[in-house]
């Protein structure tokens, strides 16, 4: 029974039947997560292939940089940000971690220069107000060199003049400073035509390197006879022509400046090259000296002061400059107990040649002896030094040469290093010595017994107006009365006088008939005369008759 049922049971229970399995169409759901990465992949593949170069720029300070929120920007358009700021290795600075856009990585180069953009006075400039109200962001000056880099130090200060900016940059050489800094103009004719971009001390510490930069066009004014020199302040010039105040502009006095300008009359030159050096002069009349490839040095030995002489005076001769003092100094001659005062000097043979020639000379020998000859020929006809003031506002001497015939004889000492030429005094020391000998005579008088000898003679003269205004009182009591009939009888008599010569009077009439008397006397005299002269015999024997 048991194996029956169990067949039964075996029977009911189904089969299972094989059934092939189906394919399922794929479902919608899965597509959105799909096109989801697909997007994501394309936009992360964009932008690694639209992100630009990654830098790192090092400056002293953080100041005004924010990461997420500074921008790098070129002529005001943002080109970059500023990602990560971190301190450097050796912690004295900070690094700041940029990300410039796609299409920079050709101009990081070495030359290139980033800064950070603050409010900043300099030069008589102002710049970097904007970013008062928009904060600091870093600037950019992109460079010229062909070498890559990806590592820069920043500046401090932003650069005075940008790489695009037309016009050259050229180097001068200074004994030092001055008043001038970056950021300083740069005069052409007074006209602002660039500015002072950068200035160290030498490393041998000998003097200051300055680099300036000259915009277009005037860049082509600076050649090989440009000169320059410092026009910072006002030049104020006092030596033996007077006093002489020059001065650029009002930003160069209070800032300072340099000037430049070719030597005139040497024709059009060939504009410098870029870096090209130049040396720096103190002052205009320094920069513009002619520079004379030839000098001859020379001794002028002084017994008198030479206060009011100093280093640049000039050496003259008859006005025309040929040389200048280049040092004073004291020394005792011991053979007359006393001082001399040594003035070395040079002279330019180039500036002499022409009053130097013979009139007619087809050339000009500057050999030793030639030279020698011509001195020594010139001190033999009175050629001689002198100190002289050039103004007597200021004081300054220099030193002329000019022919004394009547000078005492005397040689140029050709064996002294450098030769000593004779020198004559004179000039303001003379006439002060003369004064000075004056005052002293005057300080011998005796002026108290003069004194004395006036007051008594002013006493006796005193007595003697007295005097005399006693017998003045005197005449005019005694005197005057007499006088005064003595006149009246002198009036009388000329009265008398002149009724006696009046033409109708009796003594002029007597007078006129004693004349006609005389006169008839006269003429008989006369006729007796004549008479005697014709018969003398008739003073004896008579008148002869005439016959009729």
């Amino acid at each position: 029974m048991y194996e029956g049922s169990r067949g039964s049971v075996l029977e009911d229970v189904p089969s299972a039947v094989a059934v092939s399995k189906r394919r399922r169409s794929p479902q919608l759901v899965w597509l959105i997560p799909i096109v989801a990465a697909l997007i994501g992949g394309w936009l992360a593949v964009k932008t690694i292939l639209d992100k630009g170069p990654t830098i790192t720029i090092t400056f002293k300070t953080a100041e005004g940089l924010e990461a997420g929120k500074t921008k790098v920007k070129y002529k005001n358009v943002d080109v970059g940000e500023v990602k990560e700021i971190k301190l450097s290795k050796e912690v004295k600075g900070v690094v700041a971690t940029v990300e410039l856009v796609k299409g920079t990585e050709e101009h990081l180069v070495e030359d290139t220069r980033f800064w950070v953009v603050r409010p900043r006075i300099a030069g008589g400039q102002v710049s970097g107000l904007g970013t008062l109200f928009s904060g600091s962001y870093i600037g950019v000056d992109l460079g010229k060199s062909g070498n890559k880099r990806r590592e820069f130090v920043g500046l401090e200060v932003a650069p005075i003049v940008t790489a695009d900016v037309p016009g050259r940059q050229f180097v001068l050489r200074a004994d030092n400073l001055g008043s001038l800094q970056v950021g300083s103009p740069v005069y052409f004719r007074q006209e602002t035509v660039g500015s002072v971009t950068a200035h160290e001390v030498n490393s041998d510490g000998q003097g200051v390197t300055f680099k300036v930069f000259v915009n277009a066009p005037y860049d082509q004014y600076v050649n090989a006879n440009t000169r320059f020199w410092n026009a910072s302040g006002i030049d104020v010039t006092v030596d033996a022509s007077g006093i002489k105040v020059d001065t650029q502009s009002i930003v160069s006095i209070l800032i300072g400046g340099i000037a430049f300008e070719a030597l005139p009359g040497l024709g059009q030159q060939s504009p410098s090259e870029e870096n090209h050096e130049f040396l720096l002069a103190s002052d205009r009349a320094a920069a513009m000296k002619n520079l004379d490839t030839i000098s001859n040095p020379v001794q002028f030995q002084f017994t008198q002061s030479l206060r009011g002489l100093t280093i640049g005076a000039p050496v003259e001769f008859r006005g025309i400059t040929i040389g200048e003092v280049k040092s004073v100094n004291v020394e005792l001659n011991k053979t007359q107990d006393s001082f001399i005062f040594p003035v070395s000097g040079v002279l330019y043979p180039g500036r002499i040649i022409a009053m130097m020639s013979k009139p007619g000379a087809s050339e000009y020998r500057t050999d030793d002896e030639s030279r020698r000859a011509r001195w020594d020929h010139l001190v033999a006809k009175g050629l001689r030094a002198q100190l002289k003031t050039g103004n007597l506002l200021t004081g300054q001497l220099y030193v002329a040469l000019d022919f004394f015939p009547n000078a005492p004889e005397a040689h140029i000492d050709w064996t002294a290093s450098p030769p000593i030429m004779p020198t004559v005094g004179g000039g303001l020391e003379e006439f002060q010595q003369t004064l000075t000998s004056i005052a002293t005579k005057i300080e011998k008088m005796q002026f108290e017994e003069i004194g004395k000898d006036v007051r008594q003679n002013m006493k006796a003269l005193n007595r003697a107006l007295e005097s005399a205004d006693k017998l003045v009182k005197r005449f005019d009591m005694e005197v005057t009365p007499t006088a005064k009939s003595t006149l009246e009888d002198v009036r009388k008599t000329l009265r008398s006088a002149d009724q006696a010569l009046a033409a109708d009077a009796p003594l002029q009439q007597d007078l006129r008939v004693s004349l006609r008397e005389l006169t008839r006397a006269a003429q008989s005299l006369r006729q007796l005369t004549e008479l005697l002269e014709r018969q003398p015999e008739s003073l004896i024997k008579g008148k002869k008759e005439t016959r009729r």
